[in-house]
């Protein structure tokens, strides 16, 4: 079985909408492909398809919106290994989650359509909907927290964002003012229609009512550095506003306990969580073994070498076997290299 398989969407979704959406406003950031429009892999389009899905039966009532109750899922985690594209895509999130038609307003019927022109946006981009398709608009008030533990890992998604901003029309609805960037819209508040950066030692933001937060790097999230404690408010303030988060993060040490651990093993069933963990008949630490594991987690990532993570990987595992198969092989791997077996966890927390 592959990795891609079983990546069947046959129900209503944003998705369709987000990816058209980014592959007009947003750009790749680096690379070779730098500045050419953002096109998802397959493995994107599912997370996006069901971050975004729809439950069937939701009404929609402009004077009372649903709000985060319109969705099937009330938050996300993606998990992935390195370099397979994790920033970016949280990038194109954000921005739809700011400027984009990122909220359930009703189903389509025949020859209803969304239109950038309509939402101050003047890039050209049109979207038609087919009949009983769910159709999205903009957030009135969006107010965002891009999270991590360190201003360095909150650029992974603040930089892609930055550099979108400057090459794409995203320029003509957001504002890069260096210390947070300015959401146009139709009121001036200073304290709304913002997309701020939060760590652990630049928090005054925190507990602020907030429409959207991406929380990246989960796994190093505990108590001890106090993110824990950031995690929780940052949910209690998107209770208030009815928004979602994402988080984005490595697999983790399960000795850790960590906020991505407890993502990942709480029972709810409006989480959606990707992980790609590969077969467990298959050993790090045998070549061809290990080649089989790279070609899984990272399959559909078309921007990834092969060969050179491998060297990184190998380079790594002189010194730290574990990281280096928790950081390419995307295994919860705990101490020095002793692998949590894939039963223990299907049988722990699978449900």
């Amino acid at each position: 079985m592959t990795a891609t398989e079983g990546y069947l969407v046959d129900f209503p979704t944003l998705g369709d909408l987000h990816e058209a959406w980014a592959k007009q406003h947003c750009v790749v950031p680096q690379g070779h492909r730098r500045g050419a429009p953002y096109v998802m892999a397959d493995w994107q389009f599912w997370c996006s398809a069901k971050h975004y899905e729809i439950r069937p039966e939701v009404g929609w009532d402009p004077e009372d919106p649903p709000r985060n109750q319109a969705f099937v899922y009330r938050r996300s985690q993606i998990v992935g290994p390195q370099k397979t594209g994790k920033g970016p895509l949280a990038a194109t999130f954000t921005a739809f989650e700011a400027v984009g038609p990122s909220q359930f307003c009703g189903w389509a019927e025949a020859d209803d359509g969304y239109a950038c022109a309509d939402w101050g946006c003047s890039c050209g981009f049109e979207y038609e909907y087919l009949p009983g398709e769910p159709m999205g608009m903009r957030h009135p008030s969006p107010t965002i927290q891009l999270t991590a533990t360190s201003q360095d890992q909150v650029d992974n998604t603040l930089t892609p964002l930055r550099y979108m901003i400057q090459r794409g029309p995203l320029g003509d609805i957001l504002l890069d003012r260096e210390e947070f960037i300015r959401i146009i819209g139709d009121e001036d508040d200073p304290d709304l229609d913002r997309i701020d950066a939060v760590t652990s030692a630049a928090n005054s933001k925190l507990g602020n009512p907030i429409s959207f937060a991406l929380q990246d790097e989960t796994g190093i999230w505990t108590k001890t550095n106090k993110m824990m404690a950031v995690a929780d408010t940052q949910r209690r303030g998107l209770a208030g506003m009815g928004g979602r988060s994402i988080e984005t993060t490595n697999a983790w040490d399960p000795a850790e306990a960590s906020v991505a651990q407890r993502t990942w093993e709480s029972q709810r069933p409006d989480i959606f969580r990707f992980f790609r963990i590969p077969p467990a008949k298959l050993r790090w630490g045998i070549k061809r073994d290990r080649r089989k594991i790279l070609e899984y987690v990272y399959e559909g990532s078309w921007w990834v070498n092969l060969d050179s993570i491998e060297a990184e990987a190998m380079e790594i595992a002189e010194t730290d076997p574990a990281q280096a198969e928790r950081f390419f092989g995307n295994r919860l791997v705990q101490g020095r290299g002793h692998w949590l077996p894939e039963e223990v966890w299907v049988n722990a927390y699978a449900g």
